[in-house]
């Protein structure tokens, strides 16, 4: 029975009498091949193997009686193996003695982790995984093993931990069985992630049509692609198909999905006679601006908090705390920061019952409620003492996005650089100011704006010229990415410029990517992306410079249109390169959140 669920779980069976053995054994196998260690005794699910022994995320991982290791924890295990064969009994006959055998796979395991190779634990739950010893041991595993329906738990695991309202209730329920019949066709995560893609594009393609029927096919089609973006990280779980590539798929698609079919309804508003486009830019800007201010307070306090979730003193985390006693004020505070079950639900409802204009209004008002509630409980959180350190520095210094004139502005041994309040002091000011000079009539288009875009750049050094290590440094992302983002919808808005605004929406779409690979990257611990690339890219406050300066220079003309859209297509080939290349190559992490906040 063991045999054959190792068999069926992918491994080749190969019986070792004694320690000595299986060492022999071990330095026969190719350096970089994954091996398996399970006790002849082991007693328990399949399951309970495939979660130990085939989730490609871990170099190491265990369940009683059972031991895995990839090619980076071979080394290791060699190591331990020696270590562990000197302490064994003699054998006698060629077969371990019972003192071996109940020592070897979990003291491995243990000589690992003391050796500094973490070892992965995965929670059974009421699966079972042991080594029997007596005969009325092995009964009680068997009758345990029996008494647990291994397909049900396996479906369960399939759905992750912390989920929206929408989700849980409305997708959840039917989804991790598509992911199971996607399993047993051998479909992969990433097949479906493409195939969600291709759906919120054709949502997006109906949208654009701007009819009735169109509109009411886009919704239904949205919701579709949703529950397939729900079922790929089943599949994956269900199957423990973990991929690199299938992370970042999954991360960046979403964002490339949602802002297409915010464009595809600017299309279909056109065609009625409706310019909803700043209406669709601006959905663009508060949802990037929402999901910055997340990774920005997770990053700055990961260290202090285990990832974030603010000081567990403080008054905040304490009322917090109070209120997840009471059921249903956790479904309620999940709703309220309109996760993206609950957000595409709202879009596909309205797009299918209303138009274009009321879609994104509601969108934007729902949206800037959810913000002013998560920003306002981030700051309630907030620390009244030093982050992260220096990891979280580095992190935050990543995400400002500053480029070589905001790096040449930073210099410590100007005045104003330290203090509890200084940073996001200077870095409000700077975004204040230069959307507030924008707005004033007459301004956007002209060469005075150059001076906001340039107080912008001055501040933005100032915002940085110390470590970003203080308990308020975390809203410097937020922002910046309001400022240099609000800057470009106000000049599109303000221009001239026949198809300002389309190609302002492509531009902040190149810039909102580079934003997004910027926060996986450094959420997979593979750091900031290469400070050539953010030089090359200008900078948030270079590119906000460049475009002041194209709305001066071309002011009254559709070459403003041009120039945006030339930035566009430049800036996307450049982030798309290098993110590509490092996404596919082996220094990538693979990113997948199983417990954080809804997206």
């Amino acid at each position: 029975m063991l045999g054959a669920d190792l068999t069926a779980l992918g491994f080749t069976v190969t019986v070792a009498g004694s320690p000595t053995a299986l060492g022999a054994v071990l330095a026969g196998l190719p350096p970089g091949e994954r091996v398996a260690l399970v006790d002849p005794r082991f007693t328990g699910h399949r399951h309970s193997l495939r979660l130990a022994l085939t989730d490609p995320r871990f170099a190491a991982a265990a369940v009683p009686g059972a031991l895995t290791v990839t090619g980076a924890a071979r080394g290791a295990l060699g190591a331990a193996l020696e270590r562990t064969s000197a302490q064994v009994p003699a054998t006698t006959g060629g077969a371990a003695t019972d003192a071996a055998q109940d020592i070897l796979v979990d003291t491995l395991a243990e000589r690992l982790t003391e050796a500094g190779c973490p070892v992965h634990r995965p929670e059974l739950g009421t699966l079972t995984a042991a080594v029997p010893r007596t005969d009325a041991e092995r009964t009680a595993a068997e009758a345990a093993v029996a008494a647990t329906d291994e397909e049900a738990v396996r479906l369960r695991s399939a759905v992750k931990s912390r989920d929206g309202f929408f989700t849980t209730h409305c997708v959840s329920p039917y989804s991790r069985y598509l992911a199971r019949w996607c399993a047993r066709r051998g479909l992969t995560p990433n097949q479906v992630t493409t195939a969600s893609l291709f759906t919120a594009l054709i949502a997006a393609g109906c949208a654009a049509t701007g009819t009735r029927g169109g509109f009411v096919a886009a919704g239904a089609l949205l919701l579709l692609s949703f529950v397939l973006d729900c079922t790929d990280g089943q599949l994956a779980r269900y199957a423990l198909k973990y991929s690199t590539l299938g992370a970042w798929l999954d991360a960046t698609f979403d964002r490339a999905k949602e802002y297409a079919y915010y464009a595809g309804l600017a299309l279909g508003a056109a065609r009625g006679g409706e310019d909803v486009w700043a209406l669709a830019l601006a959905a663009m800007i508060l949802q990037t601006c929402r999901h910055i201010v997340d990774f920005s307070f997770n990053e700055a306090n990961a260290a202090t908090t285990g990832g974030g979730s603010g000081s567990a003193s403080s008054p905040a985390a304490a009322l917090s705390g109070r209120l997840d006693t009471i059921g249903w004020t956790v479904w309620a505070r999940r709703m309220i920061v309109l996760p993206i079950g609950e957000r595409w639900a709202l879009i596909a409802v309205l797009t299918a019952l209303t138009t274009p204009r009321i879609t994104l209004i509601v969108l934007l008002a729902a949206g800037g409620f959810a913000a002013c509630y998560t920003t306002a409980g981030r700051l309630l959180r907030s620390r009244r003492r030093a982050t992260g350190g220096e990891a979280a520095a580095r992190a935050l210094a990543g995400l400002t996005d500053n480029g070589p004139l905001a790096e040449a502005l930073a210099r410590p041994s100007l005045p104003g650089s330290t203090g509890a309040l200084t940073a996001p002091l200077w870095a409000g000011l700077g975004t204040a100011a230069l959307l507030g000079i924008l707005l004033l009539p007459g301004v956007a288009g002209s060469w005075a704006a150059l001076g906001a875009a340039a107080l912008y750049a001055l501040c933005a050094g100032r915002a940085t010229a110390a470590p970003l290590t203080r308990p308020l440094d975390w809203l410097l992302p937020p922002l910046f990415r309001a400022g240099e983002y609000g800057a470009v919808l106000v000049l599109a808005a303000r221009s001239d410029s026949d198809g300002a605004l389309p190609a302002a929406f492509g531009l902040l779409a190149a810039v909102a990517y580079h934003h997004y690979d910027t926060v996986y990257r450094l959420r997979g611990g593979a750091g900031a992306p290469p400070r050539a690339l953010v030089r090359a890219a200008g900078g948030h406050e270079g590119r906000t410079l460049l475009v002041v300066a194209a709305a001066a220079a071309f002011t009254g003309t559709t070459t403003f249109t041009l120039a945006l859209a030339v930035l566009a297509g430049a800036l996307a080939l450049l982030v798309l390169a290098e993110s590509i290349r490092f996404w596919i190559s082996s220094a990538a992490p693979a990113v997948h959140d199983e417990t954080g906040e809804p997206a």
